[in-house]
Parts: structure tokens; C-alpha cells; sequence
């Protein structure tokens, strides 16, 4: 089967197209299927109008320009749609019912109803994008929210398919009415790769191979600042030794803010700003620690996302003290492959975290059963297979 990947944008630097499209489009490749990503590289405008083959993926950037914002909108997703036309796919799979992709498989749809032939069209959705999601998180024009909340609503129902990231996700598209034969449940996973090489990054830091450390792995957005300054400040309290590694970035200055608390509160000589990673480099930094803690707050879209970081730090074999919400129950069994807190208990995830940091054997063991959890229940090669069967489901119903 000939499958295209719509992209939301381009490869580079988020994370959407590396941490989802690609593996998924590997495993479908690694079952005799054929997949090519279609990208707007407008988030890596070097690479406009260039082909690059990434894990045996072909992917193809739309040429860019001329000029940029919501007047050039149609031209793109024009391009984008004639680029997935050329190739002569059995099907289309869009990731995220939005931008200039949502827009290409709008008009392709509407050709579809016209009489044209063209092939199914799938949605994928690993995100709530409209009210109460990312447009409340993103500095979007008034208007680009609009057409968002549009494509989102609008698409999912017209599909031949939806995949969904999160089981939030899933009861929401079946409360639009979409039979759960047209849904399939499709969280991150993982391939079966070793844990990095955590002394490197220490040594490169400074920081000591006998010091206890502390993961945050974040964007900064999924929780308040608050809570994580208060949950700083109570760890360190409780277990002066202790150091933060803060990996990630914000997009309004949180850094700054949490740099700014630590001078105040007293645990800023505990902090080590990791700041943004290039890919290759993120296990090593990761397998340097020795507890991860993942605020979440309870929101709408917190509840909608499937975390791929999340399934990064439990991947490394690093023990977690999470909230309990949305996808990250998914991930995690509590008190064997993980800790479990209420969202609203700030005070609960610092004492679960201080409790391990005080008894390094039963973190140790926490983190090699996460580890061992995630790869027995959490696996692109998993999803690959059920995807595949997936497309090969809908085509029969079809034909």
C-alpha cells in the first residue's frame, strides 16, 4: 500500500513529525508498505522544496513562499495537496486537523464528494487544538483560532478514519457521533532503545556521580508556575543535597521566572538549566538523572495530550512521580511502574519525591519496572501492526 503523511509542519525543531509521524511511518515500511511525509517546513524554511529520507522515510518539503501569513495559506495547501495527488496513494492519513494541511484535506475531501478520485483520508489527533487546547496556549490571530476550531470540527467526522493519541481523545470523537469502528486508539510509543549515557552529561554539567538528581523534562505550559517553584522549594528543603535538571523550554519566560523564585526561595545554587536539546542528545541527559517529577495540571488539553516526553523519561529507566491525569494513568500503574499523585495535592508529589530520594534501592527498582512496562505495553512495532490492520480494515468496508 502507498500511504501519504500530512504533516502539520516541518521536521524540524518540533516534535510531532520525529516523534510521531516518523516511527509510525518506519513500522508501516518495515511491514511492506510504502509512506512519504508531505511537510510546510515553515518552522524550517532551509529545507523549502528539498527531499530528505529520514529512517528509510521519504520526506518532502513544499517549496515556501512568495511572502508568508494568512494570504499565502491557500497557495500552500495547495501545494501540499497536488505534492500527496503526485504520488498516487492508497490513502492519506493528515496529522493534526489544522493549518495548511487541515486546509489541503479540506479541499480534498470536498473533491471527493464532487466525484473526483482520490483516495480515503484519515485524521490523526494527538492534541485538543481549539477552545480550551492550543489555541489558549499559542499567540494564534483571532482569525487563525476560528479556522482551527473549524478544521478540527469539521474534519474528523468526514474522515474515513480518525486516530487518536489519548483515551480523552478517543471519548470525545465517539461523543461526536464517529462509530468506534472508524477510531483507533493510537498512543506514543517507543522503540526498545538502551538508556543513555548519564555520567557524560555530568561531567559536562559538573555535576557530581554521587549526587542526587532531579529530572524536569518539560515545555513549562502544562502546569503552573507556581506549583513547580513551591515543589522546588519543598524538595529542597527536605533534601538540601538534592539538584535540579531543568530540560526543556518555555515559550513566555518561565526560565527566568523559575531562575528568579530559586534566588528568592533559596534553591537557585540547586539549579541546572539544560535549557532546549538537539534529539541526539536528550537520553544522555536523561539517564543522568535519578527521580523525574511530571506535574500536569487537570485542563482540557493536558487531559487530550499523549506525552512523548513522558514516555522518554520512563524509556530511560528513570523513576517517575507524576499527576494523575489524562494519559499519563495510561502509562503508568502506580506504586509498581510509577507514582501517581492528585493534580490539586501539590504538597503529595513533594513528599513522594522526597521519599524516594531517601531510599535510592526502591527508586532504582521503580524505574527498571517503568522501563519494563513501557516496552511491554508501548511500542511503535505494536501500533505499526494495529495501524496497518487499521487501513486495511477501512479499505475492505469501502470496497
Amino acid at each position: 500500500m502507498k500511504i501519504v503523511f500530512l504533516a502539520p509542519f516541518g521536521i524540524r525543531p518540533k516534535g510531532t513529525v520525529i516523534a510521531r509521524m516518523i516511527p509510525l511511518a518506519a513500522e508501516l515500511q518495515g511491514l511492506g508498505h510504502r509512506v512519504t511525509i508531505i511537510a510546510p517546513p515553515y518552522t524550517n524554511p532551509e529545507d523549502s522544496g528539498k527531499t530528505e529520507i529520514v529512517r528509510g522515510v521519504t520526506v518532502r518539503n513544499i517549496t515556501l513562499g512568495p511572502g508568508s501569513g494568512a494570504l499565502i495559506a491557500p497557495l500552500l495547501a495547495h501545494r501540499i495537496f497536488w505534492m500527496a495527488k503526485e504520488e498516487r496513494p492508497d490513502l492519506v492519513h493528515l496529522f493534526k486537523p489544522k493549518g495548511y494541511g487541515g486546509i489541503a484535506a479540506m479541499v480534498h475531501l470536498a473533491c471527493r464528494r464532487l466525484g473526483f478520485q482520490l483516495p480515503p483520508l484519515l485524521v490523526d489527533s494527538d492534541d485538543w487544538e481549539g477552545k480550551g487546547g492550543m489555541n489558549d496556549l499559542t499567540s494564534y490571530s483571532p482569525a487563525e483560532k476560528i479556522v482551527f476550531g473549524v478544521q478540527e470540527m469539521w474534519l474528523p467526522p468526514r474522515a474515513a478514519g480518525v486516530t487518536v493519541a489519548s483515551r480523552s481523545l478517543q471519548t470525545m470523537i465517539w461523543g461526536r457521533g464517529i462509530p468506534p469502528v472508524r477510531v483507533l486508539y493510537l498512543p506514543n510509543g517507543v522503540d526498545d532503545i538502551p538508556p543513555g549515557d548519564g555520567s557524560r552529561v555530568r561531567k559536562k554539567l559538573g555535576i557530581p556521580l554521587d549526587a542526587p538528581l532531579l529530572l524536569l523534562y518539560t515545555r513549562f505550559f502544562e502546569f503552573s508556575q507556581a506549583k513547580l517553584h513551591f515543589l522546588f522549594t519543598e524538595i529542597h528543603r527536605r533534601f538540601p543535597s538534592v539538584r535540579f535538571l531543568v530540560v526543556g523550554q518555555g515559550r513566555r519566560g518561565e526560565e527566568e521566572q523559575l531562575l528568579a523564585a530559586g534566588r528568592e526561595k533559596g534553591f537557585f545554587e540547586a539549579l541546572v538549566m539544560g535549557g532546549w536539546l538537539e534529539p541526539a542528545e536528550i537520553a544522555d541527559y536523561l539517564a543522568a538523572a535519578d527521580l523525574a517529577i511530571y506535574p500536569f495540571d487537570d485542563t482540557l488539553v493536558n487531559r487530550s495530550k499523549c506525552p512523548a516526553k513522558l514516555t522518554e523519561i520512563l524509556r530511560a529507566g528513570v523513576p517517575v512521580v507524576a499527576d494523575d491525569v489524562g494519559q499519563l494513568a495510561q502509562y503508568i500503574k502506580p506504586g509498581l511502574s510509577g507514582i501517581l499523585c492528585h493534580p490539586d495535592d501539590w504538597r503529595e508529589m513533594a513528599d513522594q519525591a522526597v521519599e524516594l530520594l531517601n531510599d535510592p534501592l526502591r527508586s532504582k527498582a521503580l524505574g527498571a519496572a517503568g522501563r519494563e512496562y513501557l516496552l511491554k505495553n508501548f511500542t511503535w512495532k505494536e501500533y505499526g501492526e494495529k495501524l496497518a490492520a487499521f487501513y486495511e480494515g477501512l479499505q475492505r468496508s469501502a470496497s
